[in-house]
């Protein structure tokens, strides 16, 4: 078939244009960071003050769980380190006046009793001399002298302790149990708060999967925010280009629906294909792959939305 001259150096021309290196583009999406807030507890959802799509501050509430048990909880803990509170400050403040004044008191009863064993022995000590008592009659006197001794020891003892007040030992456990506690109070007052969902950063409210009235499993997403601020596109990047391109690079991207260029910042880029693995391919087939990369768009695209196709053009 005979083909005219011009209409081959038409079609050559047009191939060329095709694979003009300075034409090639890498395709993708806009795309923003996704704040992603789980449910630290399996309770029920009982508010949602703000609907999908709306934008929140950081801080803001987003969702709201039952705190009904949490917070008694908070208070059995609070009750707890109250009680240690106290008991460190009773080993701290030693024994009451009254307690030392009774223990005086007990320690004076001994002594008389003592005493008054101590002359009973002596009498039944002469009467068994003159064989006037038995022996029976001086073991008693002997047994109720010692144990008379050995009260008074006792007596003595605890007014020493109360007097010293209170061992070294004592308050460092008092300390050591007051600490637990406040570190116990502190877990459950953590834990009462994490059931109010606050937005940590600025952005848009982009999905709510749970409904109001649902006991949301632990762990499940409760929220997604979509970070303010221009988007970033995220597109995949031919293999030949790879070598191209450097962290801070500055490159144009085309959004679909908008005329106008826009300028981005390459802020990352892969070190592994997303593909097949180099070391299987042969150079033909190496070109197939591709690198995904971010290119951060300035300030002037921060309406564009999410998902949009976008291109980059490569150098």
């Amino acid at each position: 078939m005979y083909i005219k001259p011009w209409l081959l150096l038409l079609f050559i021309t047009t191939l060329a244009a095709c694979n003009d290196d300075s034409a090639q583009v890498a395709l993708g999406t806009l795309e923003r960071e996704r704040v992603i807030h789980p449910a630290t507890s399996s309770e029920v959802l009982i508010a949602l003050p703000i609907a999908s799509g709306e934008s929140v501050k950081q801080g803001q509430v987003i969702a709201q769980f039952d705190s009904v048990l949490q917070q008694a909880l908070v208070e059995k803990a609070d009750a707890q380190r109250r009680q240690a509170q106290a008991n460190l400050e009773k080993v701290l403040n030693g024994a009451r006046v009254e307690e030392i004044a009774a223990a005086n008191a007990k320690v004076a009863a001994a002594k008389a009793a003592v005493t008054q064993s101590e002359a009973n022995y002596q009498r039944a000590k002469l009467l068994v001399k003159d064989k006037l008592a038995s022996q029976e009659t001086l073991d008693r006197a002997i047994a109720n002298k010692d144990e008379n001794t050995a009260n008074l020891e006792t007596a003595q003892q605890q007014l020493n302790e109360l007097a010293n007040g209170a061992r070294i030992e004592d308050i460092q456990i008092a300390k050591a149990q007051l600490q637990a506690s406040i570190a116990e109070l502190k877990v459950q007052q953590k834990k009462l708060d994490d059931l109010t969902i606050t937005a940590t950063r600025d952005g848009y409210l982009d999905n709510l999967p749970w409904n109001i009235g649902e006991r949301v499993t632990q762990g499940s997403p409760v929220a997604i925010v979509l970070a303010a601020g221009a988007p970033f596109a995220r597109v995949y990047i031919p293999e030949p280009y790879r070598v191209k391109l450097k962290k801070g690079m500055l490159l144009k991207v085309k959004v679909d629906g908008i005329s106008e260029e826009f300028v981005g910042e390459l802020t990352w880029i892969s070190s592994e294909p997303a593909f097949t693995p180099y070391y299987a391919l042969n150079q033909e087939e190496r070109a197939r792959l591709m690198y995904l990369a971010e290119i951060q768009l300035a300030s002037s695209a921060v309406e564009l939305a999410n998902g949009v196709p976008a291109q980059v053009i490569l150098p």
